[in-house]
């Protein structure tokens, strides 16, 4: 009972992250469930982060498709690139060592906080739509970048917005209100693939999943209200967010540096 606790009080952190700055939240799946709730494997922590964070992506989706149009055609090629990526990456994934995928695992947090600490530029041209006329510009871009956030999502498990919503900005010259709704769909189809993957090789703790889901959505209500009542302090929120993911990433990658020298 307490372990299925601490899963929903994850799930709730995760949702209140999200709820109140927007994103970076799906990144602290793997160390909460490792660290907080008890997770013995590296490899059944991320394929049941990689199942949690698809059925939020599907769920938040779905929200954004009732209140803003989806570029579609971007987002479906896209995603149907990162699809081969991500189940490439989550085949690698799960060869790795647990304590050394760990350890990569802090690098890409230290990452995550770097990019979240910059800022987005605006946007230098009006956005692109993808045409016979334009594909021969947009689709090299869109494949490439694809299927390098694909097998890298795949790889560790993560949603990859944080990776998708600029490369997406870059490709087709997306606003950040466009480029992070069509996140959602590779977000969705990521997870989805990873997850099988994960889930084939019974990597997927599903009781686990549930509570993630289910604390993650009363997380994310509390954090809806919130960001309301603090939007005028969203920046400083974010920052302290991001330095908080870098030093959890240094902490992580400290503990796992023992696994490359003794390899």
């Amino acid at each position: 009972m307490l372990t299925w606790a601490l899963a929903a009080t994850s799930g709730a952190l995760i949702g209140l992250v999200l709820g109140l700055i927007g994103g970076g939240g799906s990144i602290l799946a793997v160390p909460l469930l490792i660290y907080l709730v008890g997770e013995p494997s590296t490899h059944m922590a991320i394929g049941t982060a990689a199942c949690a964070v698809a059925l939020n992506a599907a769920t938040g989706l779905a929200l954004h498709a009732r209140r803003q149009a989806i570029r579609w055609s971007i987002a479906l090629v896209f995603s149907a690139v990162g699809v081969a990526g991500a189940l490439v990456g989550a085949e690698a994934g799960k060869a790795v060592d647990g304590r050394k995928l760990l350890a990569l695992f802090g690098a890409v947090m230290i990452v995550v906080g770097v990019m979240m600490l910059r800022r987005c530029g605006d946007r230098a041209a009006p956005p692109v739509p993808l045409t016979r006329e334009t594909a021969p510009r947009l689709l090299p871009r869109l494949v490439g970048l694809g299927g390098a956030v694909g097998l890298l999502s795949g790889f560790f498990g993560i949603g990859g917005g944080f990776l998708i919503v600029p490369a997406l900005m870059w490709a087709a010259d997306m606003e950040v209100e466009e480029a992070t709704s069509a996140s959602l769909v590779a977000v969705a189809a990521f997870g989805i693939s990873s997850a099988s993957s994960y889930a084939v090789s019974g990597l997927v703790d599903w009781p686990h999943v549930a509570l993630l889901v289910l604390g993650g959505a009363a997380g994310a209500f509390v954090g809806a209200r919130m960001n309301a009542t603090l939007a005028e302090h969203k920046g400083m929120l974010t920052r302290l967010f991001a330095w908080f993911v870098m030093a959890a990433g240094l902490y992580i990658v400290g503990r796992g540096i023992e696994a490359f020298r003794a390899a």
